[in-house]
C-alpha cells in the first residue's frame, strides 16, 4: 500500500498566536458516495475574530511510477464545463463562535475513482480576494489584528470521489507470520483504529493507526508471536470488527 498517499498529503499551515480566528473542519477525510454529486462541508469558527476562509481544490492524480502529483482546480465560470470537484461557495466569511457551509459539487465522468485535497485557508481579506465587504470593512478588520500575533491556521482535507459503479470487494491471504488484505474492488476501502496488542498484557498496546487501501493495493503486516492485530474493516456503509491472533 503506498502509505504516503493521504497521510503526508494532510496540510496544517500556522502561525503561533493568542487571538484571532481560529477554524475546525471536522473530519479530514471525506467520501462522495456513488449515488451522490454533492457534499456539505461545515467550516467552524471558535476563535474571537471573524474568519475569511478561502477555499481551494487540488486533484491528486498517480503517475506512471505510482508517485502523486497535485494539480490545481479552478472554478470554471461555465460550470457545464468542467470535470472534477468545485466548492460554492469558494469564499467564506465565518463568524466568531459561528459556523458557514460550503458544497463541494461534482461534475463530470464517473468511470473510476478520483481523488482530491481540499485546502481551507483563513486570510486577512485583500481586493483581490472577491470577499463580498467594502474597503472600510476590510481595513476595520485588520486593525483589529494588529494588537497581537494572530492565529491563521489552515487545514487539508482529502476528498474521494467514488464511481458510478462502486464495487467492493476484499481478497485475505494469510500465513503464520503475515497477514495480508488485497483490495481487488474499484474504490477505496479503509482499515480504522487499527492496532497490535498482547495477549497476556491488555494495556500493552500500539498505536492506533488509520489507513486507506486503494483498489488494486494491498495492506500487509508481519505478525508477532503473543500479539492480536485488532481493526475494523469499512467498505462502505459495511464495517466489521476483525481480531487476527498470532500464538
Amino acid at each position: 500500500m503506498n502509505r504516503g498517499f493521504l497521510l503526508g498529503l494532510l496540510s496544517v499551515c500556522c502561525l503561533t498566536a493568542q487571538a484571532g480566528p481560529q477554524i475546525n473542519v471536522g473530519t479530514v477525510y471525506d467520501y462522495l458516495d456513488a449515488e451522490k454529486s454533492t457534499y456539505l462541508k461545515r467550516v467552524f469558527n471558535s476563535g474571537d475574530a471573524t474568519a475569511f476562509v478561502k477555499i481551494n481544490v487540488l486533484e491528486i492524480v498517480y503517475g506512471a511510477d505510482g508517485q502523486p502529483q497535485e494539480i490545481a482546480v479552478e472554478n470554471a465560470a461555465d460550470g457545464a464545463s468542467r470535470n472534477g470537484l468545485m466548492a460554492s461557495p469558494a469564499r467564506l466569511i465565518v463568524p466568531a463562535q459561528g459556523m458557514q457551509g460550503t458544497r463541494l459539487l461534482y461534475m463530470g465522468e464517473r468511470d473510476r475513482e478520483r481523488y482530491f485535497r481540499v485546502r481551507f485557508v483563513p486570510v486577512v481579506p485583500e481586493k483581490e480576494d472577491d470577499f463580498v465587504i467594502s474597503s472600510e470593512e476590510r481595513d476595520e478588520y485588520k486593525k483589529s489584528l494588529t494588537a497581537g500575533v494572530n492565529v491563521m491556521t489552515g487545514f487539508g482535507t482529502i476528498f474521494f470521489v467514488r464511481p458510478k459503479d462502486a464495487r467492493f470487494a476484499t481478497a485475505v491471504n494469510e500465513t503464520d507470520s503475515r497477514y495480508e488484505l488485497r483490495n481487488t474492488g474499484n474504490t477505496v476501502v479503509i482499515i480504522d483504529e487499527f492496532k497490535s496488542c498482547s495477549l497476556t498484557n491488555e494495556s500493552d498496546c500500539g498505536a492506533t493507526t488509520k489507513h486507506h487501501v486503494l483498489a488494486g493495493k494491498t495492506f500487509a503486516f508481519d505478525k508477532e508471536k503473543g500479539r492480536e492485530y485488532r481493526f475494523f474493516l469499512i467498505e462502505g456503509n459495511d464495517k466489521k470488527a476483525l481480531k487476527i491472533a498470532s500464538r
